[in-house]
C-alpha cells in the first residue's frame, strides 16, 4: 500500500479518486482495444484494406480518450461546467451544419466531415447534455426547493426557469430526429427522463412520457423508411434481416468457449466492428468470456449507481446518475439489437465498438464524473 506523505496534485488524486471505477473504465478500453483488433481486422478485409486498417485509425482516437479521461478527472466544478457549456455549444454548432451540409453515411445525414474525420455531433455533445442538465436540475432545486415541477415561477418565461431549458434540449433532439436517427433520440429521451425522475418527476407523469415516445415512434416508423423497416423486419422475419441473422449465428457458432481461428461468420457480418462486434468477441471467445464482459460493464453501471447514491451535492447525484443511465441505456440498446431482442438502431457499445467521437467523448463524461465524485468527497 502506499502511504500519503506529500500533498502533491497527483498524490491527492490518487487517493480522493474512485480508483474501482477508473480502474474498471481503464481495464473496459483495453478490453475493447484488444476486440478491435480481432473484429476490425475481418472489417476491414472485407472491404479490401489491409487487416490493420481500422486500428491504425483508432489509434488517435483511444490516445486522446486516455488523455482526455485523466486530464478530465482533474477538474474542478467550475472547469467542468465551462468545458461542458464548450461541448454543447460545439455540438449544436455541428448539428446546424448538419441540416446545410451532411455527410451522409447509409442514408443517416447525422455526421459532419472534419477533414479525414466523420464526426457524429450528436455523440459528441452527450457529456456536455448530462452534466448541464445536472447543473440545471441542482440549480432548480436551490432556488425554487424541492418541487421544481409544480410551481408556477418555473413555468415563467422571465424567470430562470424549464422553457431555458427546453428551448435548447427540444431543438436539439428535433435535429437528431430530422437525421434520421431514431436510436439516438430515445437514448436522449431515456436519460432526460431518468434525470426528471431522480429530480422528483411525480410518477403519475410516466403514462404521459411513455405516451410522448409512442407517438414520436408511431411517426418515424410512417415516415422513416428505414425505421418502418427494421420493424417489420425485426416483427416478421421478413425483408432484409441478413445483418441480424449473421449476428445470431456468430454467437451460436461460438457456444461457450469461442471458436477461436474457426470463426468464420464474423467475416460476413458488416458491422462487426461498430454495432454487432458483441457478436464478434463471443464468436471468438465464447460465451462465458461474453457474460465476463457483460459483468464488467454491469460493474462500471454499479459503481456509477453507488457513487450518485452516496452523493452529497444535488449536482453529483444528478450528473453521476445521468451518467449511469446514459451508459445502461446505450449498453441495453447494443445488446437488445446484437440479440435481436429489438429492431437495429445502430448504437455503438461503449468503450468497446469502434467509433472515435463515441470514444472521446464517453471519456470525457466519465472524467468529469469521477472529477465531480472526487470533489464532492474530499472537497
Amino acid at each position: 500500500m502506499l502511504k500519503r506523505t506529500e500533498e502533491s496534485k497527483l498524490t491527492s488524486w490518487y487517493f480522493e479518486v474512485d480508483r474501482r471505477l477508473l480502474g474498471a473504465m481503464i481495464v473496459l478500453i483495453f478490453v475493447g482495444m484488444l476486440f478491435m483488433i480481432s473484429a476490425g481486422s475481418v472489417a476491414a478485409e472485407r472491404i479490401g484494406q489491409p487487416w490493420h486498417f481500422f486500428i491504425i485509425k483508432a489509434l488517435p482516437f483511444y490516445f486522446i480518450g486516455l488523455v482526455t479521461l485523466f486530464v478530465a478527472s482533474m477538474l474542478n466544478k467550475k472547469w467542468m461546467l465551462r468545458i461542458s457549456w464548450l461541448n454543447v455549444a460545439i455540438g449544436l454548432m455541428l448539428l446546424m451544419v448538419t441540416l446545410v451540409a451532411p455527410h451522409v453515411i447509409k442514408g443517416s445525414a447525422r455526421f459532419v466531415a472534419l477533414g479525414p474525420f466523420n464526426v457524429m455531433p450528436s455523440d459528441i455533445m452527450k457529456p456536455g447534455f448530462v452534466i448541464l442538465t445536472a447543473w440545471f436540475l441542482a440549480r432548480m432545486h436551490e432556488k425554487y426547493g424541492a418541487d421544481i415541477f409544480k410551481i408556477r415561477d418555473v413555468w415563467r418565461i422571465r424567470n430562470f426557469g424549464w422553457w431555458w431549458y427546453l428551448a435548447v434540449f427540444i431543438p436539439t433532439v428535433c435535429i437528431i430526429l430530422k437525421h434520421p436517427d431514431f436510436g439516438t433520440f430515445i437514448l436522449y429521451f431515456s436519460v432526460f427522463s431518468a434525470m426528471l425522475f431522480m429530480a422528483g418527476l411525480p410518477l403519475m407523469v410516466i403514462p404521459a412520457l411513455i405516451g410522448t415516445l409512442g407517438l414520436v415512434f408511431v411517426f418515424a416508423f410512417f415516415t422513416m423508411s428505414h425505421v418502418h423497416n427494421r420493424v417489420i423486419s425485426w416483427a416478421t422475419g421478413m425483408g432484409d434481416t441478413y445483418q441480424v441473422q449473421q449476428s445470431i449465428d456468430s454467437i451460436r457458432h461460438g457456444g461457450l468457449l469461442g471458436s477461436g481461428d474457426d470463426a468464420f461468420i464474423k467475416q460476413s457480418l458488416p458491422d462487426a466492428h461498430t454495432d454487432f462486434i458483441f457478436a464478434a468477441i463471443v464468436e471468438d471467445l465464447g460465451a462465458i468470456l461474453g457474460c465476463a464482459l457483460l459483468c464488467l460493464l454491469l460493474y462500471v453501471l454499479k459503481r456509477l449507481t453507488t457513487d450518485a447514491l452516496a452523493a452529497r451535492d444535488p449536482f453529483v447525484f444528478y450528473a453521476t446518475g445521468g451518467a449511469a443511465a446514459l451508459f445502461g441505456t446505450q449498453v441495453c440498446i447494443n445488446m437488445m439489437s446484437t440479440l435481436h431482442i429489438f429492431a437495429p438502431k445502430g448504437m455503438t457499445l461503449p468503450f468497446i465498438s469502434y467509433g472515435g467521437s463515441s470514444f472521446v467523448a464517453f471519456c470525457l463524461l466519465f472524467g468529469m464524473v469521477i472529477a465531480a465524485v472526487r470533489e464532492d468527497k474530499w472537497k
